[in-house]
């Protein structure tokens, strides 16, 4: 490798929303995943709810939906 042109790597952990961690090299400073292999459906065969921060139409709701109220009145 060229010296100069590559950015550091340095050991860093990354977390995940059931509580694995798992130490691999990246340029972030520290990684937070909401799924990984020891808890998302396909790796584990068991089927389970994954609605961290719901549907786009609940997002959109919870957004805007207190100005449109504001608006009609």
């Amino acid at each position: 490798m060229k010296p100069g042109i590559h950015p550091n790597y340095p050991e860093v952990t990354i977390a995940c929303s059931c509580g694995n961690k798992v130490t691999t090299r990246s340029t972030a400073a520290s990684l937070h995943v909401g799924l990984c292999s020891q808890c998302h459906p396909f790796y584990t065969g068991k089927r389970q709810l994954i609605n961290e921060k719901g549907g786009r139409i609940e997002q959109f709701k919870k957004r805007y939906g207190k100005q449109e109220e504001a608006a009609k009145a």
